[in-house]
């Protein structure tokens, strides 16, 4: 269905809009996409990113501190964890005791749906064809992730991906930075936009809390101007 905002046509999935986490996730307008080499800097990343307004954050299975660091961070109190580069069930099914409440991946796997159904979680599996975004859509999903989404064809390509399927909705991540947030939050689709511009992994490594403090301030006041002036609000 589509709300009338203006003089642009908001798309809300009532599949989305009732999911807590798409809530949350939309809410925020950024997820802060981190890789983190070691663990013990995931708590203090996570009261950073709480107290500077981003509550929720999506850790790579990059490295070998990602797993250990995804527990960390689910038991900072109002933080939203999920995993990201999710590629198998087996990984899925580690992610998914720890507290994890959705996965991301970089492509559409059947195993790591089904594995998130079972569990209670959320599935973000990548999208970039229309055959993999119908693909989504049959398994009863409403929101995908548009990645890489520069290499895509930035929002442009997304728009055009967008436009046959109304109730379906995009995390677009992938080569996006404050320069080009307005262009993804402005359009419809767009559930929020991931990335690591929030949390470079250097500043997490070197314990840099107050840059991020900073990046993550300016990044939330960024996307809640986008919003208001893109009308998805």
């Amino acid at each position: 269905m589509a709300a009338e905002t203006g003089d642009r046509a908001v798309r809300f999935s009532p599949s989305t809009d009732a999911d807590p986490v798409l809530r949350s996730i939309r809410a925020a307008g950024v997820l802060p996409v981190v890789v983190i080499d070691d663990a013990e800097r995931a708590g203090p990343l996570g009261d950073v990113l709480l107290d500077a307004g981003l509550p929720c954050v999506e850790v790579t299975l990059r490295t070998p501190a990602a797993p250990a660091a995804l527990r960390a961070l689910s038991r900072c109190d109002g933080l939203l964890v999920g995993a990201g580069t999710v590629l198998d069930a087996e990984q899925a099914d580690g992610c998914l005791t720890d507290g994890v409440r959705f996965l991301v991946s970089p492509g559409y796997d059947e195993e790591v749906v089904e594995r998130c159904r079972n569990a209670g979680a959320l599935a973000i599996p990548g999208a970039v064809t229309g055959t993999e975004v119908q693909r989504a859509r049959r398994a009863g999903l409403r929101v995908v992730k548009f990645f890489p989404a520069a290499a895509a064809g930035g929002h442009i390509g997304l728009r055009a991906l967008a436009a046959p399927f109304p109730d379906m909705q995009f995390l677009p991540t992938g080569g996006i930075g404050l320069g080009t947030l307005r262009e993804y939050l402005s359009e419809p689709s767009v559930l929020a936009v991931g990335g690591t511009w929030p949390v470079p992994r250097r500043l997490i490594a070197e314990g840099r809390w107050d840059e991020i403090h900073h990046l993550a301030v300016h990044t939330v006041a960024a996307a809640a101007a986008c919003r208001v002036r893109g009308g998805a609000e």
